[in-house]
């Protein structure tokens, strides 16, 4: 079992950048596939980027595609999630997590979550 904790949000104004991590403990992170995902008021969570378990593949969606970059540190066992050119239409709570088998950008395919990191972005 990994446990997940998230941090580096905030306020931000738009065209800003934030850097948000995801530090794992229990397990280390090669042993899954990791996700970033975020859910804003009143939406369903949505997929934002993933890594597969064995680093060498990176997926987005395509509302951050060439604006946010997921990491992985190995040595620490954390990732990264890089976001730069900010919109407002970005804030949400920033969730990490983590999965052993299924599809990268189906959440229900995580088992293991982190407990959520808030970024909210200013007009």
């Amino acid at each position: 079992q990994v446990q997940l904790v998230e941090s580096g949000g905030g306020l931000v104004q738009a065209g800003g950048s934030l850097r948000l991590s995801c530090a794992a403990s229990g397990r280390t992170i090669t042993s899954y596939a990791m996700g970033w995902f975020r859910q804003a008021p009143g939406k369903e969570r949505e997929f934002v980027a993933a890594k597969s378990r064995s680093g060498s593949s990176t997926y987005y969606a395509d509302s951050v595609k060439d604006r946010f970059t997921i990491s992985r540190d190995t040595a620490k066992n954390t990732v990264d999630l890089q976001m730069n050119s900010l919109k407002p239409e970005d804030t949400a709570t920033y969730y990490c997590a983590a999965q052993a088998y299924g599809r990268l950008w189906n959440d229900e395919s995580y088992d293991y979550w982190g407990q959520g990191t808030q970024v909210t972005v200013s007009s």
